[in-house]
């Protein structure tokens, strides 16, 4: 074979390469890359937790700059909390629109309200409960990904 012939290889080399790796990453699993778009928040699907939240998906996907986001509003009535406190590997900002809620994080817990935002690091226990007489409701963006469970 001569330096001509493998310089004309090249090219199907790195198509063929680049064909696999999309192969090898992109499973049924994997998150869509997010495009621009409205959501239309009358017309989300509004789906009930045994913890007594209701939650509507926004979105979940991938930006084109690699990092997995999801969204999704939660309404919490008086006294509920989710889910019990928890961490994961994802990162959290919870923006506070109406209510009283109460964040619960290794150790201590902190009031928020309307217009306030909540930050939850990975891999820090955290909660959040409505400490309010009537419903608290906050979008939360998850940035990140878990561990695929083996």
């Amino acid at each position: 074979m001569t330096r001509r012939d493998l310089t004309s290889l090249l090219p199907a080399l790195a198509f063929m390469s680049a064909a696999l790796t999309d192969a090898q990453t992109n499973d049924a699993t994997a998150p869509l890359t997010l495009h621009s778009g409205v959501f239309q928040f009358g017309k989300l699907p509004v789906r009930n937790s045994s913890g007594g939240a209701a939650t509507r998906a926004v979105l979940h996907g991938k930006l084109s700059t690699g990092e997995v986001v999801e969204l999704h509003e939660t309404t919490l009535m008086p006294n509920q909390m989710p889910h019990p406190a928890h961490k994961h590997v994802h990162t959290e900002f919870m923006l506070v629109r109406g209510g009283s809620v109460e964040f619960i994080m290794a150790g201590k817990s902190e009031q928020a309200g309307p217009g306030d935002v909540i930050y939850a690091a990975s891999g820090e226990l955290h909660g959040l409960k409505n400490t309010g007489t009537g419903p608290a409701n906050y979008f939360v963006i998850a940035i990140g990904t878990e561990p695929k469970a083996s």
